[in-house]
Protein backbone atom coordinates (compact mmCIF):
# COMPACT_ATOMS: atom_id res chain seq x y z
CA UNK A 1 0.00 0.00 0.00
CA UNK A 2 1.24 3.57 -1.18
CA UNK A 3 0.21 5.63 1.74
CA UNK A 4 1.63 9.08 0.14
CA UNK A 5 0.34 8.34 -3.27
CA UNK A 6 -3.43 7.00 -2.31
CA UNK A 7 -3.72 10.19 0.05
CA UNK A 8 -2.33 12.73 -2.91
CA UNK A 9 -4.32 10.73 -5.54
CA UNK A 10 -7.82 10.72 -3.64
CA UNK A 11 -7.22 14.68 -3.20
CA UNK A 12 -6.46 15.77 -6.47
CA UNK A 13 -9.77 13.42 -7.47
CA UNK A 14 -11.96 15.34 -4.58
CA UNK A 15 -10.39 19.02 -5.63
CA UNK A 16 -11.15 17.92 -9.49
CA UNK A 17 -14.98 17.17 -8.84
CA UNK A 18 -17.43 19.99 -8.77
CA UNK A 19 -20.82 20.00 -6.78
CA UNK A 20 -22.72 20.11 -10.08
CA UNK A 21 -20.67 17.02 -11.28
CA UNK A 22 -22.53 14.99 -8.81
CA UNK A 23 -25.48 16.25 -8.70
CA UNK A 24 -25.07 18.28 -5.10
CA UNK A 25 -25.82 21.75 -4.81
CA UNK A 26 -23.22 24.29 -4.85
CA UNK A 27 -24.54 26.48 -1.98
CA UNK A 28 -23.97 30.54 -1.30
CA UNK A 29 -20.82 29.92 0.79
CA UNK A 30 -18.43 26.90 -0.58
CA UNK A 31 -14.65 28.17 -0.53
CA UNK A 32 -13.70 24.55 -0.47
CA UNK A 33 -12.21 24.29 -4.22
CA UNK A 34 -13.96 21.24 -5.43
CA UNK A 35 -16.00 18.41 -3.35
CA UNK A 36 -15.67 18.41 0.28
CA UNK A 37 -13.88 15.61 2.49
CA UNK A 38 -17.50 14.64 3.95
CA UNK A 39 -19.55 15.05 0.38
CA UNK A 40 -17.05 12.37 -0.76
CA UNK A 41 -17.92 10.05 2.30
CA UNK A 42 -21.55 10.33 1.53
CA UNK A 43 -21.39 9.56 -1.76
CA UNK A 44 -18.93 6.62 -1.00
CA UNK A 45 -21.49 5.49 2.02
CA UNK A 46 -18.77 5.62 4.51
CA UNK A 47 -17.73 8.01 7.37
CA UNK A 48 -15.94 11.18 7.25
CA UNK A 49 -13.60 10.28 9.24
CA UNK A 50 -12.77 6.68 7.91
CA UNK A 51 -12.31 8.79 4.25
CA UNK A 52 -10.48 11.68 5.98
CA UNK A 53 -7.64 9.26 8.04
CA UNK A 54 -7.12 7.62 4.32
CA UNK A 55 -6.67 11.58 2.91
CA UNK A 56 -4.20 12.19 5.98
CA UNK A 57 -2.33 8.59 5.57
CA UNK A 58 -3.75 7.27 8.35
CA UNK A 59 -6.00 4.94 7.56
CA UNK A 60 -6.33 0.96 7.52
CA UNK A 61 -5.83 -0.76 3.82
CA UNK A 62 -9.46 -0.43 2.48
CA UNK A 63 -10.86 -3.38 1.42
CA UNK A 64 -11.87 -4.42 -2.60
CA UNK A 65 -15.51 -3.45 -1.48
CA UNK A 66 -14.69 0.02 0.04
CA UNK A 67 -12.18 0.84 -3.02
CA UNK A 68 -15.14 0.14 -5.10
CA UNK A 69 -17.18 2.45 -3.42
CA UNK A 70 -14.78 5.26 -3.40
CA UNK A 71 -14.17 5.07 -6.89
CA UNK A 72 -18.18 5.54 -7.70
CA UNK A 73 -17.95 8.50 -5.59
CA UNK A 74 -15.31 9.81 -6.93
CA UNK A 75 -16.57 8.89 -10.88
CA UNK A 76 -13.27 7.32 -11.56
CA UNK A 77 -13.00 6.31 -15.07
CA UNK A 78 -11.65 2.33 -15.60
CA UNK A 79 -8.15 3.56 -15.54
CA UNK A 80 -8.48 5.84 -12.40
CA UNK A 81 -10.43 2.84 -10.45
CA UNK A 82 -7.02 0.76 -11.29
CA UNK A 83 -4.72 2.85 -10.20
CA UNK A 84 -6.72 3.37 -7.08
CA UNK A 85 -6.51 -0.49 -6.27
CA UNK A 86 -2.87 -0.97 -7.05
CA UNK A 87 -1.99 2.02 -4.61
CA UNK A 88 -4.02 0.85 -2.01
CA UNK A 89 -2.28 -2.82 -1.96
CA UNK A 90 -4.72 -4.59 -4.20
CA UNK A 91 -4.49 -6.95 -7.08
CA UNK A 92 -6.26 -6.32 -10.40
CA UNK A 93 -6.90 -7.93 -14.16
CA UNK A 94 -2.85 -7.55 -15.72
CA UNK A 95 -1.83 -7.13 -18.86
CA UNK A 96 0.82 -8.36 -20.90
CA UNK A 97 3.79 -6.51 -20.90
CA UNK A 98 5.50 -4.84 -23.77
CA UNK A 99 7.29 -6.54 -26.51
CA UNK A 100 9.44 -5.44 -29.40
CA UNK A 101 7.66 -8.12 -31.17
CA UNK A 102 5.31 -6.78 -33.35
CA UNK A 103 1.79 -8.95 -33.33
CA UNK A 104 1.41 -10.83 -36.24
CA UNK A 105 -1.90 -9.57 -37.01
CA UNK A 106 -1.38 -6.08 -36.72
CA UNK A 107 1.75 -6.65 -39.24
CA UNK A 108 -0.19 -8.19 -42.21
CA UNK A 109 -2.43 -4.79 -41.58
CA UNK A 110 0.67 -2.82 -41.53
CA UNK A 111 1.74 -4.59 -44.97
CA UNK A 112 -1.07 -3.37 -46.88
CA UNK A 113 -0.19 0.33 -45.58
CA UNK A 114 2.20 0.99 -48.17
CA UNK A 115 0.12 4.45 -49.29
CA UNK A 116 -0.71 5.20 -46.12
CA UNK A 117 1.48 6.89 -42.64
CA UNK A 118 0.98 4.26 -40.26
CA UNK A 119 3.33 2.63 -37.92
CA UNK A 120 3.20 0.51 -34.41
CA UNK A 121 4.15 1.66 -31.21
CA UNK A 122 4.44 0.05 -27.77
CA UNK A 123 1.99 1.24 -24.32
CA UNK A 124 5.57 3.39 -24.10
CA UNK A 125 5.13 5.47 -26.96
CA UNK A 126 8.13 3.41 -28.67
CA UNK A 127 7.53 2.74 -32.27
CA UNK A 128 8.52 -0.29 -33.51
CA UNK A 129 7.94 0.09 -37.41
CA UNK A 130 6.91 3.00 -39.66
CA UNK A 131 5.36 2.99 -43.65
CA UNK A 132 7.51 4.93 -45.71
CA UNK A 133 5.08 7.44 -45.27
CA UNK A 134 4.93 7.59 -41.61
CA UNK A 135 9.14 8.63 -41.80
CA UNK A 136 7.82 10.95 -44.29
CA UNK A 137 5.42 12.53 -41.88
CA UNK A 138 6.99 12.41 -39.20
CA UNK A 139 10.65 11.45 -39.25
CA UNK A 140 11.97 8.15 -38.26
CA UNK A 141 11.33 7.43 -34.98
CA UNK A 142 12.97 3.56 -34.69
CA UNK A 143 16.48 4.60 -34.29
CA UNK A 144 16.57 5.94 -30.86
CA UNK A 145 17.45 4.25 -28.10
CA UNK A 146 17.29 3.64 -24.51
CA UNK A 147 15.19 5.12 -22.64
CA UNK A 148 15.01 7.86 -25.66
CA UNK A 149 12.57 5.21 -27.45
CA UNK A 150 9.78 6.65 -25.67
CA UNK A 151 8.38 9.76 -27.07
CA UNK A 152 7.14 10.51 -23.77
CA UNK A 153 10.48 10.66 -22.94
CA UNK A 154 11.92 12.98 -25.86
CA UNK A 155 8.47 15.18 -25.20
CA UNK A 156 10.04 16.56 -22.24
CA UNK A 157 13.93 16.45 -22.55
CA UNK A 158 14.59 17.29 -26.49
CA UNK A 159 12.79 20.01 -27.68
CA UNK A 160 13.45 18.73 -31.06
CA UNK A 161 10.59 15.74 -30.75
CA UNK A 162 7.83 18.88 -30.75
CA UNK A 163 8.75 20.44 -33.44
CA UNK A 164 6.00 18.09 -35.11
CA UNK A 165 3.16 20.12 -33.19
CA UNK A 166 2.46 23.55 -33.51
CA UNK A 167 3.05 25.24 -30.19
CA UNK A 168 -0.74 26.18 -29.28
CA UNK A 169 -1.12 22.50 -29.00
CA UNK A 170 1.70 21.47 -26.68
CA UNK A 171 0.32 21.89 -23.21
CA UNK A 172 -2.29 19.28 -24.05
CA UNK A 173 0.04 16.63 -26.00
CA UNK A 174 2.28 17.24 -22.71
CA UNK A 175 -1.11 16.12 -20.75
CA UNK A 176 -2.19 12.80 -22.91
CA UNK A 177 1.56 11.80 -22.68
CA UNK A 178 1.87 11.73 -19.22
CA UNK A 179 -1.30 10.76 -18.33
CA UNK A 180 -1.02 8.03 -20.41
CA UNK A 181 2.65 7.01 -18.69
CA UNK A 182 0.67 6.87 -15.51
CA UNK A 183 -1.67 5.04 -16.67
CA UNK A 184 1.12 2.14 -18.10
CA UNK A 185 2.54 2.49 -14.79
CA UNK A 186 -0.33 2.01 -12.53
CA UNK A 187 -0.18 -1.51 -14.28
CA UNK A 188 3.60 -2.10 -15.13
CA UNK A 189 4.60 -0.90 -11.55
CA UNK A 190 7.35 0.91 -10.05
CA UNK A 191 10.28 -1.62 -11.21
CA UNK A 192 9.18 -1.25 -15.01
CA UNK A 193 10.30 0.20 -17.68
CA UNK A 194 7.53 2.88 -17.02
CA UNK A 195 8.97 3.23 -13.87
CA UNK A 196 12.27 3.94 -15.34
CA UNK A 197 10.82 6.78 -17.51
CA UNK A 198 8.70 7.83 -15.05
CA UNK A 199 11.97 8.16 -12.36
CA UNK A 200 13.85 10.09 -15.27
CA UNK A 201 11.23 12.04 -15.87
CA UNK A 202 10.81 13.52 -12.53
CA UNK A 203 14.31 13.74 -11.96
CA UNK A 204 14.99 15.57 -15.02
CA UNK A 205 11.55 18.02 -15.99
CA UNK A 206 9.83 20.37 -13.67
CA UNK A 207 7.54 19.85 -16.71
CA UNK A 208 6.65 16.84 -16.25
CA UNK A 209 6.68 17.18 -12.48
CA UNK A 210 3.94 19.63 -12.17
CA UNK A 211 1.73 17.50 -14.98
CA UNK A 212 2.66 14.18 -12.77
CA UNK A 213 1.19 15.41 -10.16
CA UNK A 214 -2.20 15.88 -11.02
CA UNK A 215 -2.85 12.27 -11.57
CA UNK A 216 -4.86 12.25 -15.08
CA UNK A 217 -5.28 8.94 -16.12
CA UNK A 218 -5.15 8.34 -19.90
CA UNK A 219 -6.96 11.39 -21.00
CA UNK A 220 -7.96 10.66 -24.88
CA UNK A 221 -6.73 13.12 -27.05
CA UNK A 222 -9.91 15.50 -28.85
CA UNK A 223 -10.62 16.34 -32.23
CA UNK A 224 -7.69 15.98 -35.34
CA UNK A 225 -3.92 15.90 -34.64
CA UNK A 226 -2.28 18.82 -36.22
CA UNK A 227 1.03 18.19 -37.84
CA UNK A 228 3.75 20.72 -38.98
CA UNK A 229 5.66 19.48 -41.90
CA UNK A 230 8.42 21.27 -42.79
CA UNK A 231 7.93 21.26 -46.43
CA UNK A 232 3.23 20.80 -46.82
CA UNK A 233 3.35 23.23 -43.82
CA UNK A 234 0.24 22.65 -41.43
CA UNK A 235 -1.65 19.20 -41.53
CA UNK A 236 -4.74 18.23 -39.94
CA UNK A 237 -5.25 14.72 -39.64
CA UNK A 238 -7.44 11.94 -37.91
CA UNK A 239 -5.27 9.28 -35.96
CA UNK A 240 -7.05 5.87 -36.05
CA UNK A 241 -5.87 3.77 -33.50
CA UNK A 242 -6.22 -0.23 -33.57
CA UNK A 243 -4.81 -1.73 -30.60
CA UNK A 244 -3.46 -5.37 -30.36
CA UNK A 245 -5.31 -7.99 -28.23
CA UNK A 246 -3.80 -7.41 -24.93
CA UNK A 247 -3.14 -3.54 -25.71
CA UNK A 248 0.38 -4.07 -25.56
CA UNK A 249 0.47 -2.44 -28.76
CA UNK A 250 -0.95 0.22 -31.02
CA UNK A 251 -1.40 0.44 -34.96
CA UNK A 252 -1.53 4.11 -35.65
CA UNK A 253 -2.95 5.41 -38.84
CA UNK A 254 -2.92 8.87 -39.94
CA UNK A 255 -6.01 9.98 -42.72
CA UNK A 256 -7.62 13.08 -44.08
CA UNK A 257 -10.83 14.09 -44.44
CA UNK A 258 -11.33 13.91 -48.48
CA UNK A 259 -11.64 17.15 -50.01
CA UNK A 260 -9.49 19.27 -47.33
CA UNK A 261 -6.37 21.56 -47.83
CA UNK A 262 -4.76 18.43 -45.43
CA UNK A 263 -6.15 15.75 -47.66
CA UNK A 264 -4.32 17.17 -50.78
CA UNK A 265 -0.90 17.62 -48.69
CA UNK A 266 -1.44 14.11 -47.71
CA UNK A 267 -1.76 12.91 -51.62
CA UNK A 268 1.62 14.84 -52.00
CA UNK A 269 3.00 13.32 -49.30
CA UNK A 270 2.66 10.11 -51.00
CA UNK A 271 4.13 11.52 -53.76
CA UNK A 272 7.27 13.01 -52.30
CA UNK A 273 7.62 10.19 -49.59
CA UNK A 274 11.03 9.32 -50.06
CA UNK A 275 12.24 12.94 -48.34
CA UNK A 276 11.90 12.70 -44.63
CA UNK A 277 11.40 15.65 -42.45
CA UNK A 278 13.92 17.52 -41.50
CA UNK A 279 13.40 17.33 -37.60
Amino acid sequence: MDRAQLADFLRTRREALQPEDVGLPRGPRRRTRGLRREEVATLSGMSTDYYSRLEQQRGPQPSEPMLAAIARGLHLSLEERDHLFRMAGHNTPGRTQRSDHVNPGIMRILDRLDDTPAQVITILAETLVQTRLAVALVGNETDFTGLSRSMVYRWFTDPHARRIYPEADHPSHGRVFTSGLRATYSRQGADSRAGQVVDALLEESEEFRQLWSAHEIDLERQGPKRIQHPDLGLLELHCQVLYDADQAQALLVYTATPGTESHEKLQLLSVTGDRQPHL
